[in-house]
């Protein structure tokens, strides 16, 4: 294992934590509760590759939903997925430099499109319910990692970081 390497590892295991952290501060909405576990995963983007960056928005959603008592049971391993595939998405268009481009993206990634599956798998009604609390955790959460990330790009730059 390379030096590099382990620091991503390590990286993404510290973003990880910050997200099950951030999985404790809930936002009670209709159906169920969103929380502020994101914002550590879309700053992982700014400093990890794109796949590392992924598997910190999974392990952070997985957090959680641990957090939560599992209420949607084994549907947690499909929104998972899905927030890994939202966040490397995400890591991808912001090392192509698209800055508009992703936190668009993440708007009607994590505030739609996530949620779709449980329209077929649940019920329309839940999906419905479901989408203004998801839409106002993910607002949340874009402003929180826009807020941070320019601190994070100065420390990149002080610890000349090259992820």
């Amino acid at each position: 294992m390379t030096r590099e390497n382990l620091r991503f590892i390590v990286l993404t295991a510290l973003l990880a934590a910050l997200c099950a952290i951030g999985g404790l501060v809930k936002i009670p909405v209709f159906i169920a509760s969103a929380a502020l576990d994101s914002a550590p995963a879309l700053l992982a983007a700014f400093v990890l590759p794109p796949i590392y960056a992924g598997f910190v928005g999974a392990l952070g959603h997985l957090a959680t939903a641990l957090s939560s008592g599992m209420p949607f049971g084994s549907f947690h391993a499909i929104i998972a997925f899905e927030m890994f595939t939202i966040i490397w998405i995400f890591a991808r268009l912001h090392k192509a430099g698209f800055a508009k481009t992703k936190w668009a993206w993440m708007l009607v990634a994590n505030g739609f499109i996530a949620a779709l599956p449980f329209y077929f798998l649940i019920s329309p009604a839940f999906y419905i319910g479901a989408l203004p609390g998801l839409l106002l955790a993910t607002v949340i959460n874009i402003g929180v990692a826009i807020a941070c990330a320019p601190v994070l790009q100065r420390v990149k730059k002080m610890v000349k970081w090259e992820g």
